[in-house]
């Protein structure tokens, strides 16, 4: 190899590079904004987190802080968490234009929609458990320890530290919002020919023995949590499952119209 063959492959690299260094910049910054206007209105942020709570007691019972720096780490929790979260699309934009110019037209058509439907998806999960399952674990865990002091046994009175109650709420969302890019990734893997339809359908016992063990670890140790993640989770696995046959029927009809076309 000669040393104008060495210089031509040093090249890309290092465009490549510069480009790599451009991308995490934006996303740096971009996450540097949102985690400094998180922090501005994590009061007003902590405010619409505790509404699950108010929701599920019936009361107006707030949250104590048992620690001196315990609303500052709370504000700063929020930070962290609302920076990563609206910062997301930014940093998935990045990264698809980085890539981007590697792929062929049809598939950067082919990764798009899993741009777009990833943070939907996070969403839908996230508001699972802000409006269903945070009301009513929280209700159900409330409710037994108001009643543990019921005829004459010793009397308990529920009062949440604020700071584990934003790690329980932020380890929910986060775990529902993940698992529900279930159909998200088995979508793409049946894209890429990973996974099929008839490897899903067979595989449909598994999952539902997966999914019920999922739920139970995640979700608090009640019934009614469990069932509130694992029936939107099969059925979200029923969607990938469709899915991925319409890709394989689009795709055999895309291969036979290239045959004819060849013949």
């Amino acid at each position: 190899m000669t040393k104008e063959d060495i210089d031509a492959s040093e090249a890309p690299l290092l465009d490549h590079l510069l480009e790599l260094r451009t991308r995490l910049i934006y996303c740096v910054a971009g996450f540097f904004v949102t985690f400094i206007v998180s922090f501005f209105f994590s009061s007003e942020i902590l405010t619409l987190l505790i509404l699950p709570f108010k929701w599920g007691t019936g009361t107006d019972v707030g949250l104590i802080s048992i620690k001196l720096l315990g609303v500052f780490l709370v504000k700063l929790k929020i930070a962290m968490f609302g920076g990563m979260f609206i910062s997301f699309p930014l940093i998935a934009t990045q990264l698809y234009r980085f890539v981007a110019p590697g792929l062929y037209k049809n598939e950067r058509q082919a990764l798009f929609p899993y741009l777009i439907a990833t943070p939907i998806f996070f969403v839908l999960g996230a508001s699972l458990v802000y409006f269903f399952l945070l009301p009513v674990a929280i209700g159900f865990f409330y409710g037994l320890a108001a009643s543990t002091g019921d005829a004459g046994q010793a009397a308990i009175q529920l009062m949440p530290d604020v700071e584990a109650y934003l790690d329980f709420v932020m380890m929910l969302i986060l775990a529902f919002g993940l698992t529900f890019q279930l159909p998200v990734v088995l979508t793409l893997l049946g894209q890429i020919g990973v996974v099929s339809y008839e490897m899903l359908t067979k595989g449909r016992r598994f999952a539902i023995v997966g999914v019920c063990a999922l739920a139970a670890f995640i979700t608090p140790p009640d019934p009614i949590s469990m069932i509130s993640m694992a029936v939107p989770l099969m059925g979200l696995y029923e969607v990938a499952v469709q899915a991925v046959r319409f890709l394989e029927k689009r795709r055999a009809k895309a291969q036979a119209v290239k045959d004819a076309a060849d013949a």
